[in-house]
């Protein structure tokens, strides 16, 4: 368990000086302006923020992994910030409570790819090689929690190799035609598009509402505030959860000119934002329906481990209702 537990927060980047122990929030240097500093990740949440981007009322980071905005967040640089569903309810435990949960952003964007036709189920995986990204966050979680609910023990039956980037993902799979991959969207479409022998074969999302879990949905992220900060602004916090919410409709019912505004700001390629915004499963969801929808994906995290989601459940006030 105790290496379980250094693992998990090695990949998430909580032990870059930042957070050990029971570690509080340092606080933030003056700002130079009354901007709200946002963090987002390159892909889904990001792109679900693209009518943001060019708001002078907003100065953003956008990161390529979460270890990079953690430290702001645990600093106060980042007032608001874009995080792996499991990584806020860490960072909540081992800030002294001093993170909260506006809404969830992202629900499930896994899918598993293959070169060919070889895989229809999840029995189908028993045997082979998997190569993946996102040890210690929960691509690993969810593709675990898949495999043993159907029967495949993730140590025995299977081999997993995970891969720092989604780019190392793809050139394995490359290299071994009979592997398959897990990857995160808009990436499975990044690799669809350089190579057409690839194919989605499982969808992890699916199988998980199909019968993993009866109580959870798959929620692969979520927009976190610094308490403090929320305490001095709740206006501008609630202010920025209406403009997000717009921004995240204008997204998914005009994905041409939301790619434009995403290929612009570099977070992924326009033509590739275009083809994979409809199933990117970019949502805002907050308040009551936010709350029952992440507390059951985090009690199914604690089940398996508790360190998944920093030693226990988070409080009810981990979830932020206005």
């Amino acid at each position: 368990m105790k290496k379980k537990m250094i693992s998990v927060l090695l990949t998430a980047g909580l032990l870059a000086g930042t957070l050990a122990g029971n570690c509080v929030t340092v606080p933030a240097e003056e700002k130079a302006s009354d901007k709200i500093a946002v963090g987002a990740l390159k892909g889904p949440t990001a792109m679900g923020m693209a009518q943001l981007l060019d708001d002078d009322s907003y100065d953003f980071t956008i990161a390529a992994s979460p270890d990079e905005i953690v430290p702001q967040i645990v600093q106060g640089n980042v007032d608001i910030a874009a995080v792996p569903s499991n990584l806020a309810a860490v960072l909540y435990q081992k800030t002294q409570k001093n993170v909260s949960v506006l809404a969830v952003n992202t629900l499930g964007v896994l899918y598993l790819v293959e070169n060919g036709e070889s895989i229809q189920s999840v029995e189908d995986l028993k045997g082979k090689t998997i190569y993946a990204s996102g040890k210690g966050a929960t691509p690993e979680y969810a593709l675990e929690y898949v495999l043993s609910a159907n029967g495949i023990d993730p140590e025995k039956d299977v081999t997993i190799e995970y891969k720092s980037e989604h780019a190392e993902v793809v050139a394995a799979l490359a290299n071994d035609q009979t592997a398959a991959g897990l990857l995160p969207q808009p990436f499975v479409t990044t690799a669809l598009m350089k190579n057409d022998s690839l194919r989605v074969a499982l969808d992890l999302n699916q199988l998980w509402q199909d019968g993993v879990s009866d109580d959870s949905q798959l929620v692969t992220g979520v927009v976190v505030v610094r308490n403090d900060y929320l305490k001095e602004h709740e206006a501008d916090v609630d202010a920025f959860m209406d403009a997000y919410q717009a921004s995240v409709e204008f997204v998914n019912s005009d994905p041409d000119q939301a790619a434009k505004i995403i290929g612009a700001h570099d977070i992924i390629a326009e033509e590739v934002a275009k083809k994979a915004i409809p199933d990117c499963s970019i949502v805002f969801v907050e308040g009551e329906e936010m709350q029952n929808m992440l507390s059951g994906y985090l009690s199914t995290l604690e089940q398996q481990n508790p360190e998944m989601v920093g030693g226990q459940l988070p409080d009810d006030d981990f979830y932020y209702a206005r």
